[in-house]
């Protein structure tokens, strides 16, 4: 009996079993795969979502490293946190890329000109025109303006380099300047998660800074060649050898005449023409920087150049640095440290080659000079001993020899006259018969 029912019992035992199975709430203990699997997708969505949130962490490709460095610039100083990029449906949108000129802490002398410029990518999806602008956002204005019109047309990913003129204060101290973007509406945005952070200028003033020694002036000191053959300084203007000539008040590409003085550097006329200026030895000290504006001469449209700071050290010429330039109605600040060259005594080498043919490369070097920090060195005091001996004008006593006039007393031997005289009145004793 129980072998002929035996399967048939089983049988009934499992569907029963997986019926129940089927019914009855499963144990909390008991792990469900597919629940499993769901939270871990749901966490690592959750931890990606939160990371891609948080400052400095984003993952957006393109984000500048935190010392990134753009060839002939100095290093980006805003930190790398304020980076992140607005969301590409944000119509304005900014991105620090570099300090062209002036990084953070650098050093000024009091009450001095000098020109800021920002890198500054466009990552929104709205162009930037030229009704777009540059505004003062708070802190330190140093003498700048409240707003400076945008240079140029910007598309999204492109960037563009924006100017403004400030002047350091008259007092020692740091010093730092906010600024942001304004569109087209007058609405202000900047860089960062949100577009709305400001970039700045961070200066420090200290002391004075002179002049320790000066291009413009020591020009017909130096010796000038095309290359091939030497040029006469001064140069004569449209000589087709190349020729240099100072300019006391040169006419900017802006239109703005200067009251500084200028080099105008011509290269030789041909393809690839140059022309250099190698000046006489000096001795580069800790902290000498080159400052110089560049561009070319107004209404040189042609103009398109490529300008070097050379030095020759032990019969080697090395380049410190070049700019190219090209005529579009601006100008570009040099300010170049000196101190890799500290302790050496260079021949520094001014030259300036025709990018491709000469189109009227009329190049422009205003106020070039070393500048170090400090008072100048009162150069006068050696003067004053070399008037002492200007006395020599009491030598004039020698017209005193002039008493030989004294011997005129010979004119008293005239009392003979009177003599003859006397003899003229004897006749009158004659004539009483």
């Amino acid at each position: 009996m129980n072998k002929k029912y035996s399967p048939f019992i089983l049988a009934v035992i499992v569907l029963l079993t997986a019926q129940l199975a089927c019914n009855v709430p499963s144990d909390a203990g008991t792990p469900d795969t597919f629940a499993t699997l769901n939270g871990l997708y749901t966490a690592s969505a959750l931890t990606l979502e939160a990371a891609g949130t948080q400052s400095g962490l984003t993952a957006t490709p393109g984000l500048p490293l935190p010392t990134v460095t753009i060839a002939g610039s100095p290093s980006a100083t805003n930190p790398p946190a304020l980076q992140s990029p607005a969301p590409q449906s944000r119509c304005d949108a900014a991105q620090f890329l570099a300090d062209v000129t002036y990084p953070d802490g650098s050093v000024l002398q009091r009450s001095t000109t000098f020109v800021k410029i920002w890198r500054i990518k466009n990552i929104g999806t709205c162009t930037w025109t030229t009704s777009y602008a540059l505004v003062f956002a708070g802190g330190d204005a140093l003498g700048g303006p409240a707003a400076v019109g945008m240079p140029g047309t910007v598309s999204p990913g492109q960037y563009i380099e924006i100017p403004v003129t400030l002047n350091s204060p008259n007092k020692d101290g740091s010093y730092t300047g906010y600024w942001k973007l304004r569109n087209a509406s007058g609405a202000m945005f900047g860089i960062g998660a949100q577009a709305d952070t400001a970039f700045w200028v961070k200066i420090r003033v200290a002391g004075t800074v002179h002049a320790a020694y000066n291009f413009a002036d020591n020009y017909c000191k130096a010796d000038w060649s095309n290359g091939k053959s030497s040029l006469p300084c001064p140069g004569s203007d449209g000589d087709p050898s190349g020729y240099v000539i100072r300019l006391n008040a040169p006419k900017m590409e802006n239109g703005v005449k200067e009251d500084e003085p200028g080099l105008l550097t011509v290269p030789q006329d041909k393809q690839n023409g140059s022309i250099s200026g190698e000046f006489p030895a000096f001795t580069v000290q800790a902290g000498d920087r080159f400052r110089a504006l560049i561009n070319c001469q107004y209404e040189a449209v042609k103009c398109n150049v490529i300008f070097k700071l050379e030095y020759k050290n032990n019969g080697q010429i090395r380049t410190l640095a070049s700019w190219a330039e090209v005529y579009e109605g601006k100008y570009y600040p040099v300010d170049l440290d000196l101190s890799s060259l500290a302790g050496e005594t260079v021949k520094f080498i001014l030259t300036v080659n025709a990018n491709g043919g000469n189109k009227h490369d009329y190049a422009i070097w205003l106020n070039p000079h070393i500048a170090r920090q400090g008072n100048a060195p009162t150069a006068t005091a050696t003067k004053p001993p070399t008037k002492t001996f200007t006395p020599t004008i009491t030598f004039t006593p020698t017209l005193t020899f002039t008493p030989t006039i004294t011997f005129t007393p010979t004119s008293t031997f005239t009392p003979t006259a009177p003599p003859t005289a006397t003899s003229t009145e004897t006749p009158i004793s004659t004539a009483t018969p």
